[in-house]
């Protein structure tokens, strides 16, 4: 068993994000003041923070420390100790130490990549991924008004759950009543807030879950009253994630064309029916090419399509066919996600992480995906890491041209306000700090997940997110 023990500090968060890279999930035992890793090499290692806010991790065999700029304490005590793990599991890490969500935001914070390589010991190419990332986020970023609003209006709702899956939504095929009922709240929790919103709207989310799953009847219902509550003005860039193409009807891409609505997400995950069967989607490959291309018959000329690299039941090369699939369709934006451990998903994490690569590189199959989309025009514009990915890789969104979606930098940064409709969002304040352009303190105000109680108590989520926006 792993130990690292804690000395001059207590950052017992960022210990474990290193230690669960490469031991697995790590216990933090603050009352002993260490963070152990059941499933880690066997030996103690000592993690402390120096008086002169240097870092050095030892054993009773070797110590190591980094030499240099000194950074920090959050950063500097995860140099030292990754440095320790990596030579102890002769393992590296695609991102080095770097563990947060967001690694573009260090990146805004250097001049070159090549300081993130020194600095945080992250390989070359994703230095380079991540310098180019940021660049563009930040344009796109300055494109939303730090007055401005963004809205997330969430549908919690899918035909069936995937097996990679544990996102807060139900089968919809056994609670069509509820479904129904749910959009009902739903438009009433926007009718409430909306009247008291005075500030303008730079970009509207309609996501799930699967928001297409609607019967077209409520789906049109719930883009009207958007459309009638909303401010939302021709220069309001709205979003619906249509999602899976089982869901999609002519009468639903209709009422989105009515309303002026261009930017859709039409996901695949792969371009393998039979995995897609196996996973429980209840779509085909070929299904995805004909909804994409009646979409594009109706003029939807921005759309994304997402593609998880990792999946069980193919391999690596797999997902490069899927990658090059997509590619000939020539969507607007095309998101490659890498698998990731999701807590109460049926997939267990030794499948996802796949640490012997029994399915092939999942690295070097992510390298060849990005390769293929830079090659046929398409270039990083939003990207973010989530834990217990496999292979410690990341999500990276690329879009062609100046196609890149507003709600996506916006959100993930953590720099725009983002107002939640529906079961399970995440409403968020962002006030910028002294430090820097790219700091921020944000406030957050959750809704209740569970679809039923929120129905429920649809008036108290409104009357709080009212507050919370001191709307009233």
């Amino acid at each position: 068993m792993l130990e690292v023990i804690l000395k001059g500090h207590d950052k017992y968060y960022g210990v474990s994000d290193v230690v669960r890279m490469f031991a697995g999930v790590p216990e933090e035992l603050k009352d002993e003041g260490k963070v152990v890793a059941p499933d880690g090499p066997d030996i103690t290692l000592v993690n402390e923070l120096l008086d002169d806010g240097r870092s050095v991790t030892y054993s009773k065999e070797k110590s190591y420390a980094c030499d240099g700029e000194v950074l920090e304490p959050g950063r500097e005590i995860k140099r030292s100790l990754y440095i320790a793990m990596a030579d102890i599991t002769s393992m590296n890490m695609p991102w080095g130490c770097l563990t947060g969500i967001r690694p573009t935001l260090v990146a805004c914070e250097e001049d070159r990549p090549e300081a993130l390589e020194k600095k945080y010991f992250v390989r070359s190419d994703k230095a380079r991924l991540a310098f180019e990332t940021s660049r563009e986020e930040q344009r796109l970023l300055s494109m939303v008004p730090e007055d401005s609003l963004c809205v997330y209006i969430g549908i919690p709702f899918c035909p069936s759950r995937c097996e990679y899956c544990s996102f807060v939504s139900s089968d919809i095929s056994c609670h069509m009543d509820r479904l129904r009922s749910y959009e009902k709240a739903l438009e009433h929790e926007i009718s409430i807030v909306a009247p008291s919103l005075k500030r303008p709207l730079s970009a509207v989310y309609v996501g799930g879950g699967t928001p297409t799953v609607l019967e077209e009847k409520e789906f049109a219902s719930l883009l009207d009253c958007m459309y009638s509550e909303l401010n939302i003005t021709s220069g309001c860039e709205v979003t619906v994630e249509a999602g899976r193409p089982d869901t999609i009807t002519e009468e639903k891409l209709i009422s989105m064309r009515e309303h002026g609505i261009t930017r859709i997400c039409i996901n695949p995950q792969t371009m393998r029916s039979d995995t897609l069967m196996k996973l429980g989607r209840k779509h085909t490959a070929e299904d995805t090419v004909r909804v994409y291309r009646k979409a594009c018959e109706m003029g939807f000329d921005l759309i994304n399509m997402d593609l998880i690299a990792g999946l069980p039941y193919e391999n690596a090369a797999d997902h490069i066919e899927s990658a090059k699939k997509v590619i000939e369709l020539a969507p607007a934006n095309i998101t490659v996600h890498t698998l990731y451990k999701k807590r109460r998903a049926r997939i267990s994490r030794e499948q996802v992480m796949d640490v012997d690569m029994t399915r092939g590189s999942l690295d070097e199959s992510v390298a060849e995906s990005y390769r293929l989309l830079y090659e046929a025009g398409y270039h990083p514009y939003y990207m973010y890491r989530q834990k217990d990915t496999g292979h410690g890789l990341e999500n990276t969104g690329f879009a062609k041209g100046e196609t890149g979606n507003l709600y996506n930098v916006a959100m993930m940064s953590d720099a725009r306000d983002v107002l939640s409709f529906g079961a399970g969002g995440m409403s968020k304040r962002c006030f910028a700090q002294e430090g820097g352009q790219h700091k921020h303190r944000v406030e957050r105000c959750p809704t209740i997940k569970d679809a039923l109680t929120y129905m429920e108590r649809v008036e108290e989520m409104a009357e709080k997110k009212s507050a919370f926006f001191g709307l009233k």
